[in-house]
């Protein structure tokens, strides 16, 4: 079975496409034929071994992947969601040596694998599951109210995206940054009020709301340079582990995405805001698992808007 994986940490060119055993579907297990794997940042942090002291490592060949879309093809005993075989799915993955996306089959809980929206392509598909779910994560922890204002930083990214799509649908204000060439996308995506990315955001916000937001969402990971935006006792989400305290009574929490592994329902919900427009699924650009490592470097490159997509 074929998979891209790494055999050593490196750039983009340390992606090749290497042989794997192939597994089966045990009890309360499901086995998907992936058609499409998203390329996501922490998958590049991943490959060049920044993560090595925290991942979960088997021996090589590390196989990267947190998106996946495609068909079951095996369904075990004991599973209850009332998944078929031929059925068109998602997943989110959370990788662990060989046991990463960018794989042709792959084998996870039941309560990890849900039906695909209905009217999209697999690698659509594909680009919804970790961030949606990131973005749902911080929507929890923010615990914001209808009628109050979110902040974002990195709008026009996979997460920042969703963030803000999902802030409208639970019926927030959004300000969100932006670049001059990426502002219609921003507003289309439901932004209320857009201001120019960079380190000053915080003060363009507080032109905006002059006593703060009370939550933000902080996708572009600006940390401290974001944290001016946000009222006393507001409350503020990192996704890179940056968790200040003591500052202004604001509640400080970090976005880790895992904490939602297995969710079926909020995973099944995101499928429901796709099929009725809530969500938007971006796709960049699809390239063959043999050309894996343009994918990478493509991201790499910056610019991208939406996800690069892995298919086999």
């Amino acid at each position: 079975m074929r998979a891209v994986g790494v055999n050593s940490y490196g750039g983009p060119e340390a992606l090749e496409v290497v042989e794997l055993p192939e597994e089966q579907a045990g009890p309360g297990e499901v086995r998907l034929r992936v058609l499409a794997a998203a390329v996501n940042p922490t998958d590049t942090l991943a490959r060049n071994g920044s993560r090595v002291e925290t991942q979960k490592m088997d021996p090589f060949p590390y196989v990267p992947g947190m998106d996946a879309a495609g068909v079951v093809d095996q369904v075990g005993s004991e599973v209850t969601t009332g998944v078929s075989v031929g059925d068109a799915v998602m997943a989110m993955v959370v990788p662990r040596g060989a046991h990463g996306a960018y794989r042709e089959k792959i084998v996870l809980q039941g309560s990890s694998v849900v039906p695909a929206p209905t009217g999209f392509s697999h690698a659509q598909v594909c680009t919804l599951p970790m961030n949606g779910l990131t973005a749902t994560l911080s929507l929890d922890l923010l615990g914001l109210e209808p009628g109050q204002v979110l902040a974002v930083t990195g709008g026009a990214g996979a997460y920042g995206g969703y963030m803000i799509e999902l802030g409208k649908a639970a019926g927030l204000t959004v300000i969100s940054d932006s670049s001059k060439s990426d502002i219609s996308l921003v507003k289309e995506l439901g932004a209320d009020i857009v201001v120019p990315r960079g380190d000053d955001f915080a003060e363009k916000v507080r032109d905006h709301f002059p006593n703060g937001v009370d939550g933000l969402a902080d996708g572009a990971v600006l940390n401290d340079l974001a944290i001016g935006a946000v009222r006393d006792g507001g409350a503020f989400t990192s996704v890179r582990g940056f968790s200040p305290s003591g500052i202004r009574s604001i509640n400080f929490t970090t976005t880790f995405v895992t904490a939602l592994n297995g969710d079926y329902e909020k995973l099944d919900a995101l499928r429901k805001y796709a099929e009725n427009g809530t969500v938007t699924l971006r796709v960049a650009e699809t390239f063959p698992a043999e050309n894996a490592s343009e994918a990478h470097a493509r991201l790499e490159a910056g610019g991208t808007r939406g996800r690069c997509v892995i298919t086999f």
